[in-house]
């Protein structure tokens, strides 16, 4: 259960980092409502990392949060944002992923 809770404040994390750059493209009211969902995204988020790392390893627990929130944000910057698709930038995607993974596999909870 502490992994699905820890997956899903990846995934705050994310919202989080869409609402900073939804608020960049706008003004007025509507930034406003852009940070508004960032402080509740990063609440949302740091909440329920603080809850998952009552049970699993600290180090583990950042480095997969941030993991999550690293690969979702590149992939929302390139599916919203039209960031540039690039080889080196798939690769290391790739690798990000791999690693998030491999410290899953490897740790002890």
């Amino acid at each position: 259960m502490n992994w699905i809770i820890l997956f899903i404040a990846g995934l705050f994390e994310v919202v989080f980092a869409f609402c900073l750059g939804k608020a960049k493209e706008t003004n007025g009211n509507e930034m406003f409502l852009w940070y508004m969902g960032f402080f509740v995204a990063v609440s949302l988020s740091m909440g329920l990392l603080i809850k998952a790392t009552q049970a699993l390893p600290i180090g583990t627990a950042y480095a997969v949060w941030t993991g999550i929130g690293a690969v979702g944000s590149v992939l929302v910057g390139i599916i919203v944002f039209k960031e540039p698709v690039t080889l080196l930038r798939i690769l290391f995607l790739t690798t990000l992923i791999g690693s998030i993974v491999g410290l899953k596999a490897v740790s002890a909870h």
